[in-house]
């Protein structure tokens, strides 16, 4: 992501993170055990597992290295505790803080167990904010537009790992999308997910 040069490129995640906070705040609660376009997640599972990674990169982009940088997201299926309404939209909001240092983006973090350089990491994390969010909106039945920058930096990441042959462990086969569509249906495409998912019924 760098230009070659000393200064890594970097991005404000601050308008994603807002986005994905507001798309939270509307979920109704009777909404919580619905499905989500992530097998095996309702919404409530969803929401926890933003609260983890968010959690996770906050303390990735301060280089606060420990438990919440190590564990592997697969470990255990999260859940939203009492409280999470308050606390979700608090840790984005911190997530996005921590990225707008340029220390961040520089030297070497650890995400979901695995180290990554800064730079890396933040694309990581704006890549799930895109994702997750649009899981999100769809399982909720929202309307849903992205931060454009977070959204060609998510397509960036995931084109690039097409052919990388250990991408099947992070994100499912690629789901082909019509030549000319919308960047966000490529994105979620090559996320592994059909960008005409919606619940049934």
């Amino acid at each position: 992501m760098g230009d070659g040069g000393t200064t890594p490129t970097t991005l404000d995640l601050g308008p994603q993170a807002l986005i994905v906070a507001r798309l939270a705040e509307e979920v109704g609660e009777e909404q919580l055990d619905a499905v989500t376009p992530c097998p095996e997640y309702a919404v409530r599972h969803l929401l926890g597992h933003l609260l983890g990674l968010s959690t996770a990169f906050r303390d990735a982009g301060r280089k606060d290295l420990g438990a919440t940088t190590d564990t592997a997201p697969t470990s255990r299926r999260p859940d939203v505790a009492p409280g999470w309404r308050a606390e979700l939209p608090k840790v984005l909001g911190e997530l996005a803080e921590a990225w707008r240092d340029p220390a961040a983006w520089t030297g070497e973090t650890r995400a979901g167990g695995v180290d990554l350089p800064g730079e890396v990491a933040g694309v990581v994390a704006a890549d799930e904010l895109v994702v997750h969010g649009w899981d999100l909106a769809r399982a909720t039945g929202q309307p849903y537009a992205p931060d454009a920058a977070a959204l060609h930096a998510a397509y960036e990441m995931l084109a690039a790992s097409v052919d990388d042959p250990s991408r099947g462990t992070i994100f499912g086969p690629v789901v082909p999308v019509p030549e000319g569509a919308p960047l966000l249906d490529r994105v979620i495409g090559l996320s592994g997910r059909d960008p005409g998912w919606a619940p049934v019924g």
